[in-house]
């Protein structure tokens, strides 16, 4: 009876004991960043392979890669140290205690603990291996394998229970052989030996060699997340101020469009037209002229073009002319320093940060081809991707777009079908749009706003100025106030205008003449809500003309009319006379000075009464009328 006990007895105190982990994962150092390395061999790619982390050698060639997610390095500084450290990480694994002894074939369905396992010969991964950490995510798993490793077609290494890929680790003593659609995660270095990885292997780790070849052909490869590895969150994003209101924009040039688009957000440009755009198919508003909002946005797109051109970049991305082709980017500053060709799909994977930023740096122009998609995965928000263009850039029929393009210099169109979501801004370009869809990530930043402004804008006439203004939306405003300053700093009120009424599409316009200005004015506006909430929109400033103490009288004596000035603000100029109906007469040029002087035009030949202006420096700064017999 004893003796039936005894095994109960023990293995209930194994299962209630805490649980051991009895495996420790080495240092990795500067070789953690490196998803292929050898320290002496050639890295070498077939096919089209999806890389993140950085890929090199300390001693041989690196051929046939496309864009990388991360640096080459060759047999510079970085694999110098990554060469040092691979060695250490090694010897870690190489003295690390063994606490099992399996059987060389591994996998077909068996689940494995925390530990260091060691194998003699010459080892295989066949269909499911499964690595259970049992709820411990600090589970360091360790496979010394003496000898040869090979994986059979469709294999594939399983985690669960908190089981982490950057916790597992391959040391082999041979050749690393992947079969087709091998699934393998951890860490692999091979000893003095070759690692090989073929068409659709997925390695979620490392694929490093103290001394040994390594190719890839058609694999996707990237390095683990998680044990103290960098959180990745990317650059501080521009700060796009009231251009972030606009899904469609330019800070110079025309905004056209063509067929059915819809468009969530503002569209404009600030020196041109907007057309085309039906305001049914806008949840946002159309700027058909410049005016107030679109001179803001321009100038704070222009700042914020500034900032990315000038963000230092992480890793560039060496191919620009073969980009997409599924290729994985995380958070980081990219640059392409050549015009891009964008084919197929590129993936932005935030890696579960949802703030991640992602800023794409293109120095020259960008093109996609139809059907071409940016995905966002793993958390990524298009309101976090920046694409930084120098030139034209065209997204070609039904492609998807994810992220704000800001060009510079170079037109914008988003052709047939096309979807953004994001904005398409220009500093300085036409933009025209064809039955697309754009959706500013932002939203309607208008929608509730009591006023959505066009503008407000002021001009000497004579001694007054005119303050004019519009807007394109009103609900709950009850009216406006201008106040008027000398400095810009201390303002005092002006006047109160009453709001024209309640209008989502319409347009209402308003005026108010400031008959005692200074010789240079601040104005400012505001409007007040119905229950009482004031918003100001914009300082604007007048200055009186130059010629404002002119003095002038004129007279008629045999057959010229005169005209005396005096005061006048010196420049070049001209008279000219008009008939009541406002037909041209006659014009003299003059130039104007300080002193008195008398200038002449010739009298017309019917009598009447006739206007006669004085201009100069491109205005006028006199009319009168004069009476002839």
């Amino acid at each position: 009876m004893k003796k039936k006990l005894l095994p109960i007895i023990i293995a209930i105190c194994l299962l209630s004991s805490p649980i051991v982990n009895f495996a420790q994962a080495p240092d990795l150092g500067t070789a953690a960043s490196f998803v292929l390395f050898s320290s002496v061999g050639a890295v070498g790619n077939t096919g089209i392979s999806q890389l993140t982390g950085n890929v090199g050698t300390n001693n041989g060639a690196i051929t046939g890669f496309g864009n990388v997610n991360g640096v080459m390095h060759n047999a510079d500084g970085a694999s110098g140290q990554c060469m040092a450290d691979l060695q250490i990480a090694y010897n870690q694994l190489n003295s690390s205690i063994p606490t099992f002894f399996p059987a060389p074939l591994l996998g077909n369905g068996d689940t494995l603990i925390a530990g260091v396992y060691k194998i003699s010969a010459v080892t295989t991964l066949n269909s499911d291996l499964i690595l259970d950490a049992r709820g411990n995510s600090n589970a360091v798993f360790i496979f010394q394998i003496q000898a040869a490793f090979s994986t059979n077609p469709s294999s594939k290494v399983k985690l669960i229970n908190g089981a982490q890929a950057c916790n597992v680790f391959w040391k082999v003593e041979g050749l690393v052989s992947m079969a087709s659609a091998t699934l393998m995660r951890g860490t692999v270095i091979a000893n003095n030996a070759a690692i090989n990885m073929t068409t659709n292997d997925t390695l979620e780790g490392r694929a490093l060699s103290t001394s040994g070849a390594i190719t890839t052909d058609g694999v996707l490869a990237y390095t683990p997340i998680g044990c103290g590895s960098p959180v990745l969150t990317g650059p501080a994003a521009p700060n796009l101020v009231s251009a972030a209101c606009y899904a469609i924009f330019s800070g110079n040039g025309p905004v056209t469009n063509t067929g059915i688009t819809h468009v969530t957000g503002d569209v404009g440009t600030n020196v041109g037209l907007t057309t085309g755009y039906n305001p049914l198919f806008v949840d946002g508003h159309i700027h058909p002229i410049p005016d107030g909002s679109t001179a803001a946005a321009a100038a704070d797109l222009l700042n914020a073009y500034n900032y990315l051109n000038i963000l230092p970049y992480q890793i560039e991305l060496l191919y620009p002319a073969q980009f997409g082709n599924n290729l994985v980017l995380t958070p980081h500053t990219y640059l392409m320093n050549a015009a891009a060709t964008f084919t197929d799909t590129v993936y932005l994977n935030a890696q579960g940060d949802s703030n991640a930023v992602f800023v794409i740096k293109i120095n020259g122009a960008l093109t996609t081809s139809t059907y071409s998609k940016v995905r966002l995965i793993n958390g990524t928000q298009a309101k976090n991707v920046y694409w930084k263009v120098e030139g034209a850039v065209t997204i070609n029929d039904y492609s998807v777009f994810n992220g704000t393009i800001v060009c510079n210099n170079g037109a914008l169109n988003l052709n047939t079908g096309a979807s953004i979501n994001g904005r398409a801004l220009t500093t300085n370009g036409a933009v025209g749009t064809a039955a697309i869809v754009a959706t500013n990530p932002s939203g309607n930043c208008n929608a509730n706003l009591p006023v959505s402004w066009l503008y407000f804008r002021g001009k000497p006439i004579q001694k007054n100025v005119l303050l004019e203004w519009a807007t394109t939306y009103e609900m709950n405003n009850g009216f406006f106030t201008i106040e008027k300053s000398r400095d810009g700093n201390t303002f005092e009120t002006l006047t109160n205008v009453n709001a024209g009424g309640p209008t989502i599409n319409g347009e209402y316009q308003y005026s108010f003449t400031d008959q005692q200005p200074y010789s240079l004015t601040f104005y400012r506006i505001s409007q007040t809500d119905n229950d009482g909430q004031k918003k100001y929109f914009q300082i604007i400033q007048v200055k009186l003309s130059l010629n404002q103490g002119l003095n002038a009288k004129q007279y008629v004596q045999g057959n010229f009319i005169y005209v005396q000035t005096s005061g006048a603000e010196p420049g070049n100029g001209s008279i000219e006379l008009y008939s009541i109906d406002g037909k041209i007469m006659s014009t003299q040029k003059i130039i104007l000075t300080r002193e008195v002087n008398t200038y002449k035009i010739e009298k017309p030949s019917q009598r009447g009464i006739y206007l006669i202006n004085i201009l100069s420096n491109g205005g006028k700064v006199y009319d009168g009328k004069v009476m002839v017999q």
